[in-house]
């Protein structure tokens, strides 16, 4: 590896813990912003929703941006968005006014849609370029951060600490990482040349949907949806299913994301060696099921020590579904680029529009027999996941991709 894809990888890896810093401490401020809004469930998935519209029209957006400018140009405008939607939310959270805040998760929102698929079209071309799995390194890079973000979350939360000055320290976190990162990644990843996308019809939207033409490629969409639900459910709800359907304290249901966190970071650091060995089915079913057997003992366990300990299941189970199903999109001798962006789009649609509408259905049955939904997704995933591919051992030899 040379110095300037090296540089390349590490600018990734900084922003992606950044980034998960960033929504690991919304995460575990969730009761303290439900509290100081003195909202309902139900009435905190509408703000919730907030995120979920952004990050709608990021994802919609950016696989499109990458073909006409780049991901470095991408990456530049969700950063700017992801700080700027931090700030709004530190505000409306400190003036208890909820339209502020569901206004700063749909600026954050789209920020990270924009941003975070970029990264992954980012990744994947380094995959090609090195020859072995990155994604599930990147995305651990992330996790970590969730790491670091709910260890802070937490301690502020049993301080009393006001969760708007939070919000607003880690938006110049992410900022400084923002700037390191734009100036480290390379121009016109992904970008379409001139004239190459009129020439051919493939170019725009739809060259974006010519790509769904692909059956494979459908069924890891569908894989990409299922795990990417899982890993949200426990990002958005995870805390409150510890408080409200555990009774335990706020700062218990922040230790019980911290567990899962650090469980997700420990499965995607670890991923690639099991990918070489094992292979992308293999791996991708074995943590789907894993994932199934933690949300079952959460939902019928009536302890709240062994809900606690099952997130550990569920945290490794979620952990490698989403880069590994990017990076079997990426393995394509024709537009890598667009599959990728394609997929990662599916999964973060799942990944921010699932979870804030399992809030609605908590208001009727409560939050742990709601998991049901999440558990069912689970068993679909781990049943597809052969369309993965033939078992091609990853990482062995580069991916035949074109960027």
């Amino acid at each position: 590896m040379d110095a300037a894809t090296r540089r390349w990888r590490t600018a990734l890896f900084l922003f992606m813990l950044a980034a998960g810093t960033g929504m690991a401490s919304w995460v575990a401020r969730t009761p303290a912003v439900r509290d100081g809004l003195d909202v309902s469930t139900g009435s905190m998935g509408l703000v919730l929703f907030g995120l979920s519209t952004g990050s709608m029209a990021g994802v919609t957006a950016s696989g499109q941006l990458v073909r006409r400018y780049g991901g470095r140009a991408t990456i530049s405008v969700g950063a700017s968005l992801i700080v700027a939607g931090l700030l709004v939310v530190a505000a409306g959270t400190s003036l208890s006014q909820a339209g502020g805040v569901f206004g700063g998760l749909a600026l954050f929102g789209a920020g990270m849609g924009l941003a975070e698929v970029a990264f992954n079209i980012e990744g994947a071309a380094i995959e090609s370029v090195i020859g072995r799995p990155v994604l599930p390194v990147l995305h651990g890079c992330f996790s970590l951060g969730t790491v670091i973000g709910a260890l802070l979350g937490m301690g502020l939360t049993a301080a009393a600490f006001p969760v708007g000055l939070h919000l607003s320290a880690v938006a110049v976190l992410i900022a400084a990482a923002a700037v390191r990162a734009v100036l480290s990644i390379p121009h016109g990843t992904g970008r379409e040349p001139a004239g190459a996308a009129g020439a051919s019809g493939q170019g725009g939207w739809r060259g974006q949907l010519r790509v769904w033409q692909d059956r494979r490629l459908i069924l890891i969409a569908v894989i990409v949806l299922a795990m990417a639900f899982a890993e949200g459910a426990a990002n958005d709800w995870l805390p409150l299913l510890m408080v409200d359907g555990y009774h335990v304290s706020a700062t218990a249901g922040s230790l019980t994301f911290l567990a899962f966190a650090s469980s997700m970071t420990l499965g995607r650091f670890a991923g690639g060696p099991l990918l070489e060995r094992f292979g992308r089915v293999a791996v991708v079913r074995v943590s789907a099921v894993t994932a199934a057997v933690g949300l079952v003992l959460i939902i019928v366990s009536p302890s709240p020590l062994v809900a606690g300990a099952a997130t550990v299941l569920w945290g490794l189970g979620a952990s490698l579904g989403f880069p590994v199903t990017l990076s079997a999109a990426g393995d394509h001798p024709h537009d890598a680029a667009a599959r990728v962006g394609a997929v990662a789009t599916a999964g973060y649609v799942a990944f921010l529009v699932g979870p804030p509408a399992l809030g609605f259905l908590a208001d009727h049955i409560g939050l742990r027999l709601t998991m049901t939904v999440v558990l069912a997704l689970l068993i679909v995933a781990s049943t597809l996941a052969g369309a993965l591919g033939s078992d091609r051992r990853a990482g062995t030899e580069p991916a035949p991709v074109t960027f």
